[in-house]
């Protein structure tokens, strides 16, 4: 009974109640052009389909098995957390930690965990945002409200994207122990960019989708969630490609 509870309260969700709502619909279109008839099915069973978490564990988990989560125990000495940015909604009336996305929380959290660790690291928040409100301003409250002293918080507030954000603090970074701390989709492409800029980093990612776990009566049903995994795994790989490009036009370029 629990499982068919999650299973009905899972279809309720907007995303695969809407797909069934289409395909409903599909059934009473009159079939006068048998071509649009068949891709309006084929792009309602796509949209489906990649938003299944059974799709998402073929998609995403390769990548993710290449990675691991940062070992205190196999770093003795690191001289640099590096929290890169993640989006911020600028509302003045909430503290900091309200004002951060989800995925900039994750991120701070992992680059604390870090400098408990290693007391003698700074910790540097990176990202631009919207005006006056930075997402390295946003971490860096929230991280003093969190226990850590200001002196020991570096804000990169100018970079707008990975690229550079690398680009800005390569100079400061190079030479020393680098624990960059970003995303599991996201990290292939952050250390690359900041190779490109001679600092070489060491791998702290967080937000693992690990959909491998997902319970069986979930693994075949729509979800907006999972559709935002693959779409971040998607954006990822374009600009992977994007770089590709870039440095084939001129080799010195990101």
């Amino acid at each position: 009974m629990f499982e068919v509870k999650k299973v009905i309260g899972s279809l309720l969700m907007p995303l695969p109640v809407t797909l069934l709502l289409l395909a409903l619909c599909l059934l009473f279109i009159a079939r006068i052009n048998i071509k649009s008839y068949l891709a309006g099915w084929l792009l309602v069973v796509s949209l489906w389909t990649i938003s299944t978490p059974f799709f998402a564990d073929i998609l995403i988990t390769p990548s993710e098995k290449r990675l691991a989560p940062f070992s205190t125990s196999k770093h003795q000495h690191i001289d640099y957390v590096v929290v890169l940015g993640c989006g911020v909604s600028p509302a003045p009336r909430l503290p900091a930690n309200l004002q951060l996305s989800g995925c900039a929380l994750s991120r701070l959290t992992e680059g604390l965990r870090l400098l408990h660790a290693y007391p003698h690291a700074q910790l540097i928040v990176s990202g631009a945002g919207d005006g006056k409100t930075t997402s390295s301003a946003m971490m860096g409250k929230t991280a003093i409200a969190l226990g850590i002293r200001a002196n020991k918080i570096i804000q990169n507030p100018r970079a707008r994207d990975t690229a550079e954000e690398a680009l800005l603090l390569a100079t400061r970074l190079v030479d020393s122990k680098v624990a960059l701390v970003t995303s599991a989709s996201h990290m292939a492409r952050a250390q690359d960019l900041f190779s490109a800029q001679g600092v070489d980093t060491l791998a702290a990612p967080v937000q693992f989708y690990s959909y491998g776990n997902s319970p069986e009566y979930r693994r075949f049903i729509a979800s907006a969630s999972v559709l935002n995994a693959v779409t971040t795994y998607v954006h990822e790989l374009i600009g992977r490609q994007w770089i590709a490009l870039r440095r084939m036009i001129d080799p010195q370029a990101l």
